[in-house]
Protein backbone atom coordinates (compact mmCIF):
# COMPACT_ATOMS: atom_id res chain seq x y z
CA UNK A 1 0.00 0.00 0.00
CA UNK A 2 1.47 3.33 -1.13
CA UNK A 3 1.11 6.62 0.72
CA UNK A 4 0.26 9.84 -1.10
CA UNK A 5 0.85 13.48 -0.21
CA UNK A 6 -2.78 13.92 0.89
CA UNK A 7 -2.35 11.09 3.39
CA UNK A 8 0.24 13.17 5.22
CA UNK A 9 -2.46 15.67 6.22
CA UNK A 10 -4.27 13.04 8.25
CA UNK A 11 -1.03 11.68 9.70
CA UNK A 12 0.14 15.16 10.81
CA UNK A 13 -3.28 15.89 12.31
CA UNK A 14 -3.19 12.57 14.17
CA UNK A 15 0.27 13.32 15.58
CA UNK A 16 -0.89 16.75 16.76
CA UNK A 17 -3.89 15.24 18.55
CA UNK A 18 -1.71 12.56 20.15
CA UNK A 19 0.77 15.20 21.33
CA UNK A 20 -2.03 17.32 22.82
CA UNK A 21 -3.50 14.29 24.55
CA UNK A 22 -0.13 13.22 25.90
CA UNK A 23 1.29 16.52 27.12
CA UNK A 24 -1.62 18.98 27.59
CA UNK A 25 -4.60 16.90 28.71
CA UNK A 26 -5.05 14.80 31.87
CA UNK A 27 -3.79 11.24 31.58
CA UNK A 28 -7.28 9.76 31.67
CA UNK A 29 -8.10 11.51 28.37
CA UNK A 30 -5.08 10.10 26.53
CA UNK A 31 -6.87 6.91 25.27
CA UNK A 32 -9.70 9.09 23.95
CA UNK A 33 -7.21 11.35 22.17
CA UNK A 34 -5.43 8.28 20.82
CA UNK A 35 -8.63 6.89 19.36
CA UNK A 36 -9.62 10.19 17.77
CA UNK A 37 -6.11 10.68 16.39
CA UNK A 38 -5.96 7.22 14.87
CA UNK A 39 -9.39 7.60 13.26
CA UNK A 40 -8.60 11.03 11.78
CA UNK A 41 -5.16 9.89 10.66
CA UNK A 42 -6.48 6.78 8.95
CA UNK A 43 -9.51 8.41 7.34
CA UNK A 44 -7.72 9.96 4.30
CA UNK A 45 -6.00 6.63 3.57
CA UNK A 46 -9.25 4.69 3.94
CA UNK A 47 -11.14 7.14 1.73
CA UNK A 48 -8.48 6.86 -0.97
CA UNK A 49 -8.47 3.06 -0.83
CA UNK A 50 -12.26 2.95 -1.12
CA UNK A 51 -12.12 5.29 -4.11
CA UNK A 52 -9.37 3.27 -5.81
CA UNK A 53 -11.28 0.03 -5.21
CA UNK A 54 -14.42 1.52 -6.74
CA UNK A 55 -12.50 2.78 -9.78
CA UNK A 56 -10.75 -0.59 -10.25
CA UNK A 57 -14.08 -2.40 -10.17
CA UNK A 58 -15.57 0.06 -12.66
CA UNK A 59 -12.57 -0.42 -14.97
CA UNK A 60 -13.06 -4.18 -14.98
CA UNK A 61 -16.78 -3.83 -15.77
CA UNK A 62 -16.14 -1.30 -18.53
CA UNK A 63 -13.33 -3.40 -19.99
CA UNK A 64 -15.80 -6.27 -20.35
CA UNK A 65 -18.12 -4.00 -22.33
CA UNK A 66 -15.17 -2.69 -24.36
CA UNK A 67 -14.08 -6.25 -25.19
CA UNK A 68 -17.56 -7.23 -26.34
CA UNK A 69 -17.86 -4.13 -28.54
CA UNK A 70 -14.41 -4.81 -29.97
CA UNK A 71 -15.38 -8.40 -30.80
CA UNK A 72 -18.54 -7.26 -32.58
CA UNK A 73 -16.63 -4.67 -34.58
CA UNK A 74 -13.81 -7.03 -35.61
CA UNK A 75 -16.28 -9.77 -36.60
CA UNK A 76 -17.88 -7.37 -39.11
CA UNK A 77 -14.53 -7.23 -40.91
CA UNK A 78 -13.19 -3.98 -39.43
CA UNK A 79 -9.48 -4.15 -38.52
CA UNK A 80 -8.80 -4.12 -34.80
CA UNK A 81 -6.89 -0.83 -34.93
CA UNK A 82 -9.73 0.86 -36.80
CA UNK A 83 -12.26 -0.66 -34.38
CA UNK A 84 -10.43 0.79 -31.38
CA UNK A 85 -10.36 4.25 -32.97
CA UNK A 86 -14.09 4.06 -33.68
CA UNK A 87 -14.94 2.99 -30.14
CA UNK A 88 -12.86 5.75 -28.58
CA UNK A 89 -15.86 8.07 -29.02
CA UNK A 90 -17.98 5.96 -26.66
CA UNK A 91 -18.22 6.43 -22.91
CA UNK A 92 -16.55 3.67 -20.88
CA UNK A 93 -16.51 5.40 -17.52
CA UNK A 94 -13.19 5.26 -15.70
CA UNK A 95 -11.66 3.44 -18.69
CA UNK A 96 -12.51 6.20 -21.20
CA UNK A 97 -9.25 8.22 -20.84
CA UNK A 98 -7.16 5.08 -21.38
CA UNK A 99 -9.13 4.06 -24.48
CA UNK A 100 -8.86 7.56 -25.92
CA UNK A 101 -5.10 7.53 -25.31
CA UNK A 102 -4.89 4.10 -26.97
CA UNK A 103 -6.76 5.37 -30.04
CA UNK A 104 -4.57 8.49 -30.24
CA UNK A 105 -1.41 6.39 -30.13
CA UNK A 106 -2.68 4.14 -32.92
CA UNK A 107 -3.61 7.18 -35.03
CA UNK A 108 -0.05 8.48 -34.58
CA UNK A 109 1.35 5.26 -36.01
CA UNK A 110 2.46 3.57 -32.79
CA UNK A 111 2.29 -0.24 -33.22
CA UNK A 112 -0.81 -1.81 -31.67
CA UNK A 113 1.19 -4.17 -29.46
CA UNK A 114 3.20 -1.27 -28.02
CA UNK A 115 0.06 0.83 -27.52
CA UNK A 116 -1.63 -2.06 -25.70
CA UNK A 117 1.36 -2.40 -23.39
CA UNK A 118 1.08 1.29 -22.49
CA UNK A 119 -2.67 0.84 -21.98
CA UNK A 120 -1.94 -2.06 -19.65
CA UNK A 121 0.48 -0.01 -17.54
CA UNK A 122 -1.88 2.97 -17.35
CA UNK A 123 -4.89 0.87 -16.34
CA UNK A 124 -3.00 -0.65 -13.36
CA UNK A 125 -5.31 -3.64 -13.23
CA UNK A 126 -4.08 -7.23 -13.23
CA UNK A 127 -7.13 -8.68 -14.97
CA UNK A 128 -7.04 -6.06 -17.73
CA UNK A 129 -3.28 -6.49 -18.16
CA UNK A 130 -3.62 -10.23 -18.76
CA UNK A 131 -6.35 -9.72 -21.34
CA UNK A 132 -4.44 -6.99 -23.18
CA UNK A 133 -1.32 -9.17 -23.26
CA UNK A 134 -3.29 -11.94 -24.97
CA UNK A 135 -4.78 -9.51 -27.50
CA UNK A 136 -1.36 -8.06 -28.32
CA UNK A 137 0.24 -11.46 -28.77
CA UNK A 138 -2.65 -12.64 -30.94
CA UNK A 139 -2.40 -9.58 -33.17
CA UNK A 140 1.36 -10.04 -33.52
CA UNK A 141 1.03 -13.77 -34.28
CA UNK A 142 -1.40 -13.05 -37.10
CA UNK A 143 -4.05 -15.62 -36.16
CA UNK A 144 -7.82 -15.27 -36.30
CA UNK A 145 -8.05 -12.12 -34.20
CA UNK A 146 -11.85 -12.31 -34.10
CA UNK A 147 -11.92 -15.71 -32.42
CA UNK A 148 -9.15 -14.76 -30.02
CA UNK A 149 -10.92 -11.54 -29.03
CA UNK A 150 -14.11 -13.50 -28.46
CA UNK A 151 -12.23 -15.96 -26.26
CA UNK A 152 -10.72 -13.09 -24.28
CA UNK A 153 -14.14 -11.46 -23.86
CA UNK A 154 -15.59 -14.78 -22.66
CA UNK A 155 -12.74 -15.19 -20.18
CA UNK A 156 -13.24 -11.65 -18.83
CA UNK A 157 -16.97 -12.25 -18.56
CA UNK A 158 -16.43 -15.52 -16.70
CA UNK A 159 -13.96 -13.87 -14.31
CA UNK A 160 -16.43 -11.08 -13.58
CA UNK A 161 -19.21 -13.59 -13.01
CA UNK A 162 -17.09 -15.65 -10.62
CA UNK A 163 -16.12 -12.55 -8.64
CA UNK A 164 -19.77 -11.54 -8.25
CA UNK A 165 -20.73 -15.06 -7.19
CA UNK A 166 -17.90 -15.10 -4.69
CA UNK A 167 -18.99 -11.78 -3.18
CA UNK A 168 -22.57 -13.03 -2.98
CA UNK A 169 -21.58 -16.25 -1.23
CA UNK A 170 -19.11 -14.60 1.14
CA UNK A 171 -21.45 -11.73 2.06
CA UNK A 172 -23.13 -13.89 4.71
CA UNK A 173 -19.73 -14.76 6.18
CA UNK A 174 -18.84 -11.07 6.30
CA UNK A 175 -22.01 -10.40 8.28
CA UNK A 176 -21.19 -13.27 10.61
CA UNK A 177 -17.70 -11.83 11.13
CA UNK A 178 -19.17 -8.50 12.22
CA UNK A 179 -21.67 -10.19 14.56
CA UNK A 180 -18.95 -12.33 16.15
CA UNK A 181 -16.80 -9.28 16.69
CA UNK A 182 -19.68 -7.41 18.35
CA UNK A 183 -20.23 -10.40 20.65
CA UNK A 184 -16.51 -10.28 21.48
CA UNK A 185 -16.85 -6.59 22.42
CA UNK A 186 -19.83 -7.36 24.67
CA UNK A 187 -17.86 -10.09 26.43
CA UNK A 188 -14.92 -7.75 26.97
CA UNK A 189 -17.19 -5.02 28.36
CA UNK A 190 -18.90 -7.45 30.75
CA UNK A 191 -15.49 -8.63 31.88
CA UNK A 192 -14.29 -5.04 32.31
CA UNK A 193 -17.27 -3.55 34.15
CA UNK A 194 -18.80 -6.56 35.91
CA UNK A 195 -16.36 -9.41 36.49
CA UNK A 196 -13.13 -7.55 37.27
CA UNK A 197 -14.68 -5.17 39.86
CA UNK A 198 -16.08 -8.22 41.67
CA UNK A 199 -12.68 -9.94 41.59
CA UNK A 200 -11.08 -6.73 42.81
CA UNK A 201 -13.39 -6.75 45.79
CA UNK A 202 -12.43 -10.33 46.56
CA UNK A 203 -8.77 -9.29 46.40
CA UNK A 204 -9.39 -6.53 48.94
CA UNK A 205 -11.11 -8.96 51.29
CA UNK A 206 -8.31 -11.51 50.87
CA UNK A 207 -5.72 -8.88 51.72
CA UNK A 208 -7.69 -7.85 54.81
CA UNK A 209 -7.89 -11.47 56.01
CA UNK A 210 -4.16 -11.96 55.47
CA UNK A 211 -4.25 -14.09 52.35
CA UNK A 212 -2.07 -11.57 50.48
CA UNK A 213 -2.61 -9.92 47.09
CA UNK A 214 -2.43 -13.28 45.33
CA UNK A 215 -5.87 -14.21 46.67
CA UNK A 216 -7.59 -12.16 43.99
CA UNK A 217 -7.26 -9.28 41.59
CA UNK A 218 -4.35 -6.97 42.29
CA UNK A 219 -6.03 -3.82 43.70
CA UNK A 220 -3.06 -1.69 42.67
CA UNK A 221 -4.27 -1.77 39.06
CA UNK A 222 -6.38 1.33 38.48
CA UNK A 223 -9.63 1.32 36.56
CA UNK A 224 -8.16 3.62 33.90
CA UNK A 225 -5.29 1.22 33.22
CA UNK A 226 -7.74 -1.65 32.86
CA UNK A 227 -9.95 0.39 30.50
CA UNK A 228 -6.95 1.34 28.38
CA UNK A 229 -5.78 -2.26 28.15
CA UNK A 230 -9.19 -3.50 27.02
CA UNK A 231 -9.53 -0.63 24.54
CA UNK A 232 -6.22 -1.51 22.91
CA UNK A 233 -7.26 -5.17 22.89
CA UNK A 234 -10.48 -4.64 20.98
CA UNK A 235 -8.81 -2.18 18.59
CA UNK A 236 -6.13 -4.72 17.70
CA UNK A 237 -8.76 -7.44 17.40
CA UNK A 238 -10.85 -5.17 15.14
CA UNK A 239 -7.89 -4.46 12.87
CA UNK A 240 -6.98 -8.10 12.27
CA UNK A 241 -10.62 -9.19 12.03
CA UNK A 242 -11.18 -6.63 9.27
CA UNK A 243 -8.07 -7.76 7.41
CA UNK A 244 -9.29 -11.37 7.57
CA UNK A 245 -12.77 -10.42 6.35
CA UNK A 246 -11.28 -8.55 3.39
CA UNK A 247 -9.09 -11.48 2.43
CA UNK A 248 -12.03 -13.90 2.56
CA UNK A 249 -14.52 -11.67 0.76
CA UNK A 250 -12.42 -10.11 -2.01
CA UNK A 251 -9.23 -12.14 -2.05
CA UNK A 252 -6.75 -9.45 -0.96
CA UNK A 253 -5.69 -7.84 2.30
CA UNK A 254 -6.01 -4.32 0.90
CA UNK A 255 -9.77 -4.79 0.66
CA UNK A 256 -9.82 -5.55 4.38
CA UNK A 257 -8.58 -2.08 5.31
CA UNK A 258 -12.10 -0.65 5.07
CA UNK A 259 -13.44 -3.44 7.30
CA UNK A 260 -10.63 -2.86 9.80
CA UNK A 261 -11.40 0.85 9.92
CA UNK A 262 -15.13 0.19 10.41
CA UNK A 263 -14.57 -2.34 13.20
CA UNK A 264 -11.99 -0.17 14.97
CA UNK A 265 -14.27 2.86 14.74
CA UNK A 266 -17.22 0.88 16.16
CA UNK A 267 -14.95 -0.54 18.88
CA UNK A 268 -13.79 2.90 19.91
CA UNK A 269 -17.32 4.37 19.99
CA UNK A 270 -18.75 1.45 21.99
CA UNK A 271 -15.83 1.42 24.42
CA UNK A 272 -15.99 5.19 24.95
CA UNK A 273 -19.76 5.11 25.46
CA UNK A 274 -19.50 2.19 27.89
CA UNK A 275 -16.81 3.99 29.87
CA UNK A 276 -19.02 7.08 30.17
CA UNK A 277 -22.07 5.07 31.20
CA UNK A 278 -20.58 2.37 33.45
CA UNK A 279 -17.22 3.84 34.42
CA UNK A 280 -16.78 5.39 37.79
Amino acid sequence: MEFRDRDLIGIVLALIILAVGRFLLPEKFFPLATGIGVILGAFPVIARILKETKIAREKEEMFLEFSRNLVESVQTGTPISKSIMIMSDKNYGALTPHIEKLANQISLGIPLNKALQIFSKDAKNRSISRSLTLIGQAERAGGDIGEILEAVADAVSMTDKLKKERRSIISSLVGQGYVIFLVFIVIILVLQFQILPMVSGIGDIGGTLGFGPGAGFDPSSSQSEISNAFLYLILVQGFFTGITIGKLSEGNFKAGIKHSFSLMFVSFIISAAASLIFGS
